[in-house]
């Protein structure tokens, strides 16, 4: 199988798939951290889309999008304009919609919970939330996947979450209480590798 991973720097779920046997590659305008840059198209993604792929797994950038960040749609951050974050939140929009509506038959696109502005400019949204710790990993993290002729992700290896206030689930919350930092939207968009198996195994064997 042929299979785009949209917006991905880390390789994780294109090796993954390699390692199933597929022919994956990952495409993002940054250089790849996975180390096969031979599996990776440094480019806009959206150049690629028309290409012969069989599968496409999407991680847009959801900083605009996302309902933790409405209130800078309000009162911007310094150095930015109301204008600014207006005009970053539409392009958001349409590179989701041009992801959406790629000629690729079965396709998965990473959302996170959105604000009421998004969810008026990109309609109804069916999605699967799934978290880390459904396929093994010790991680708090939400996301959601909009599924087109994908099955959901059955979980793999649910584990029990540790109680709230503990100290181990404080390490669970890691992505949540992540210092500020050049690297921190990189390192919170990584896809964890229970999720990116699951993938792999699941929809890999369609």
């Amino acid at each position: 199988m042929k299979v785009l991973v949209a917006c991905e720097e880390s390789q994780a779920v294109t090796i993954a798939f390699r390692k199933l046997g597929h022919e994956a590659f990952s495409c993002d305008i940054l250089d790849c951290s996975g180390g096969h840059p031979e599996w990776h198209i440094k480019d806009d993604v959206l150049n690629h889309l028309d290409e012969d792929w069989n599968m496409m797994i999407a991680h847009p950038t959801c900083t605009r999008l996302a309902n933790s960040g409405v209130r800078w749609l309000h009162t911007p951050p310094r150095g930015k304009t109301l204008d600014d974050m207006w005009h970053e939140l539409y392009e958001g929009v349409k590179f989701y919609i041009a992801l959406r509506d790629a000629p690729i038959e079965k396709k998965a696109i990473e959302n996170s919970i959105m604000h009421k502005y998004a969810r008026a400019m990109i309609g109804k949204i069916n999605r699967q939330i799934v978290q880390p710790w459904w396929f093994g990993d010790r991680a708090f993290k939400a996301t959601g996947l909009e599924l087109f002729n994908l099955q959901e992700l059955i979980p793999t290896n649910k584990l029990i979450p540790p109680k709230k206030g503990t100290e181990e689930y404080k390490e669970w919350s890691f992505i949540h209480r992540m210092s500020p930092g050049p690297d921190r939207t990189k390192l919170r968009s990584k896809t964890f590798p229970g999720i990116a198996a699951a993938m792999a195994e699941q929809w890999g064997a369609l």
